[in-house]
C-alpha cells in the first residue's frame, strides 16, 4: 500500500526521472523561466530551491554538492555567482509556479516555473 508516501514517479522509473529533473533544473537556472507541466514543476521546485540555499552560502562543499546536480559549468556558474547572491537576504522561495492553461493535444496543466526577482 503507498499509505503516505508523497514521492512523484512522473510515469518514469528512477533514472529517467533523475535525468529529466536534471534537465530541468538547468534550464532554469539557465534561462530563469521555463513553461512545463504542473506535476513536473511541483517535483522541480523540491530539486532547485535546496540548490539556491547551497548556492547562497557558496562554499566549495556546496559548489561540489550543486555540480553533482547540475550538467554543464555554465549552469553552475550562473547559480554560484548570479543566483545564489540574488536570494542572500531571502529565507526561502525562490520560485514561483504560475498556471497559464492546458495543453491542446492532452489536456495536461501546463505551468511557467520562474525564479522569482
Amino acid at each position: 500500500m503507498r499509505h503516505n508516501k508523497k514521492t512523484f514517479t512522473l510515469g518514469r522509473n528512477k533514472a529517467q526521472k533523475k535525468a529529466l529533473m536534471r534537465s530541468l533544473a538547468e534550464s532554469l537556472i539557465v534561462h530563469e523561466s521555463i513553461r512545463t507541466t504542473k506535476a513536473k514543476a511541483k517535483v522541480l521546485r523540491t530539486i532547485v530551491e535546496p540548490l539556491i540555499t547551497r548556492a547562497k552560502r557558496g562554499n566549495i562543499f556546496d559548489k561540489r554538492s550543486i555540480a553533482k546536480v547540475l550538467y554543464t559549468k555554465g549552469a553552475i556558474k550562473k547559480i554560484m555567482e548570479e543566483v545564489g547572491p540574488r536570494f542572500k537576504e531571502r529565507p526561502g522561495g525562490y520560485t514561483r509556479i504560475t498556471k497559464i492553461g492546458s495543453r491542446p493535444n492532452d489536456g495536461a496543466d501546463m505551468v511557467r516555473i520562474e525564479l522569482v526577482k
